[in-house]
């Protein structure tokens, strides 16, 4: 049985605000989870005041999710591999 040509993969079109496209500065991160989803809010922590201000909130699937951190592993790795290795200080080591 000859191999039938597999059709193009429809080619995905994004849109992107203006204002997304700035972008929003976080140097903070809180991660949620229930059995179903994932909730990550980006965070900007004011410097000496004791509040702090989610910008952004994102809610995926465990499947989007975890090739969410394989990507974000390589991109790491492609980084480190260019600029050297990105310290961490102790305290900021938390699970």
């Amino acid at each position: 049985m000859p191999d039938t040509p597999k059709p193009p993969a429809p080619s995905l079109q994004i849109q992107l605000d203006e204002e997304v496209a700035q972008g929003r500065y976080a140097n903070m991160a809180m991660v949620d989870h229930t059995q179903t989803e994932f909730t990550l809010d980006f965070i900007y922590v004011f410097p000496q005041q004791p509040r702090a201000k989610v910008f952004s909130r994102v809610i995926t699937n465990p499947q989007h999710l975890k090739r969410l951190v394989l990507a974000l592993q390589e991109n790491l790795a492609r980084y480190e591999a260019q600029y050297g290795t990105i310290p961490l200080r102790e305290e900021e080591r938390r699970h």
